[in-house]
């Protein structure tokens, strides 16, 4: 009798990743504040150099391809278009904006775990501050009904 196929790690990370985020609520305030985090953190590191996004935005990259492909060209995508937009704002509005937005998303994502009654799972495994995205892209692919 065969045993069942090892899951892909892609899906172990974002089963783990799901324990933590069960509820209804958690997972919406989820799909608005981790995208939003992504951008604070792409605009914080912008204001040191611009190039140093570029470089965030690519070692993200080199870790998502080999999880998930199709996950990886929606982070491409996400991360391009906000890098677009970092490009297109005033130079000197970016780090209040990144710093305001990093604030006002991570209240968000604490109001979501009081919601759910867990801690962020990034507190237990710093990988998963990569997940998170992955998360939002997934749950959209899933809604969607495309494979990942």
């Amino acid at each position: 009798m065969e045993s069942p196929p090892e899951p892909r790690p892609i899906d172990a990370l974002l089963t783990a990743y799901r324990r933590r985020h069960r509820h209804r609520t958690n997972e919406i305030i989820h799909c608005v504040c981790v995208p939003c985090i992504v951008f604070a953190v792409l605009g914080l590191a912008w204001t040191m150099h611009p190039l140093a996004t570029v470089a965030l935005s690519l070692a993200a990259l080199r870790h998502y391809f080999p999880l998930s492909r199709t996950l990886a060209i929606g982070m491409s995508i996400m991360l391009g278009a906000m890098l677009i937009l970092l490009l297109a704002l005033p130079p000197a509005t970016i780090l209040p904006l990144s710093l305001a937005i990093l604030v006002l998303a991570w209240s968000g994502q604490f109001i979501g775990h009081m919601i759910e009654g867990e801690p962020p799972s990034a507190f237990g495994n710093p990988r998963f501050f990569l997940i998170g995205p992955l998360f939002v892209l997934s749950s959209l692919c899933r809604r969607f009904e495309l494979d990942y």
